[in-house]
């Protein structure tokens, strides 16, 4: 009787370690579009001499094409994005990627430790002009999220003649006005809410805050509204990750791998060059598309540096029901803006 179960454990045992390592190393791809000049392509592309992994979607390639510049940093929307993105499809040229030591461009035994957000808009330059020439069009419409703001604006403002107009969803500004307007508010929700632990945990972090050298801890503003309302971020994360092909256990392990080596450099950049002082006007037409409940990147400081920017056309365009992620939390709002737009 021991023999047999012995032998059923094993069997077991080698079971599970096999369905791990298929986890790991599935190959990857994403859902093919029906149509005779559709495209739909998941590639490992070489940018400026490193990989950079694409995703290119659309019912028609002749369609406008959209360039999103993911936040973070390291934050990767290829593991989920498809679910927001179905009938944009329909009406542009969809592309995302994961920037260099993101997600699937990052790539064990590279060293991530001089990485630059000037070499992040070096290869979103070079990315675009890839895209442009592959799809036979002259220009793409840019368009940043989060962190990705702030590496579009560096790349319209040094090149714009590759971008017919750039779009900044949850613009960052000035990133110490902004982190304290969201540890104001986490703090003032959690007073409101009766929660003195979450209250002493703020309080714990505020001089680091002021000081420039922490955010407002991004699990409260999460809990607290600051974030998203009307989706749940991490879910879609998780969802993605375990359930939608564009991502294997492999790339997942290589998503936190590569915001842990370089997300504090990046940040501290960002906070010791701020972006309004280093862009202060753009050749091309440019956007602000801001949650009214966003305190990830405030549409308050967002609104300042929208202010004192000079573009031949500007807009600043408020999702009443959203916060950091407009473009999912209101897609349908969003899509149909875009399409007034272009």
């Amino acid at each position: 009787m021991c023999k047999k179960i012995r032998k059923t454990l094993k069997y077991s045992l080698s079971s599970i370690i096999l369905m791990i390592i298929v986890a790991l190393i599935f190959p990857t791809w994403t859902p093919q579009i029906k149509g005779e000049n559709s495209i739909s392509m998941l590639e490992q592309i070489e940018i400026n001499g490193a990989g950079h992994e694409v995703m290119i979607r659309g019912v028609d390639r002749s369609n406008p094409i959209l360039i999103f510049v993911h936040g973070g940093p390291g934050c990767s929307e290829i593991p989920y994005v498809r679910k927001y993105q179905k009938e944009l499809e329909q009406h542009f040229t969809v592309v995302h990627y994961d920037q260099r030591g993101s997600g699937k461009s990052y790539h064990f035994f590279e060293d991530y430790s001089n990485l630059t957000t000037d070499v992040l808009v070096d290869d979103l330059l070079a990315l675009s002009d890839v895209v442009s020439k592959e799809l036979n069009q002259e220009k793409v419409i840019l368009i940043g999220h989060s962190f990705g703001t702030y590496i579009g604006m560096k790349a319209a403002a040094k090149a714009p003649a590759q971008f017919h107009a750039y779009i900044g969803i949850g613009q960052m500004a000035d990133t110490l006005q902004s982190e304290l307007e969201s540890m104001e508010y986490t703090l003032e929700q959690a007073k409101q809410a009766g929660n003195e632990a979450d209250v002493e945990k703020l309080e714990l972090v505020r001089g680091s805050i002021e000081q420039g050298n922490d955010l407002t801890p991004r699990i409260l503003l999460q809990k607290y509204g600051g974030a998203a309302r009307l989706i749940n971020e991490n879910r879609d994360y998780i969802s993605g990750f375990l359930l939608n092909p564009e991502y294997n256990g492999l790339d997942m392990i290589c998503f936190y791998s590569g915001m842990f080596s370089s997300q504090d450099i990046l940040l501290r950049e960002v906070f010791d060059q701020n972006l309004p002082d280093i862009v202060d006007h753009l050749d091309i037409p440019i956007y602000f598309v801001m949650g009214k409940y966003d305190y990830m990147t405030t549409a308050n400081a967002a609104r300042d540096y929208f202010k004192v920017l000079d573009a031949p056309i500007k807009d600043f365009v408020v999702f009443n029901e959203s916060a950091h992620y407009p473009q999912f939390e209101e897609k349908d709002k969003f899509l149909n803006w875009l399409i007034e737009l272009f």
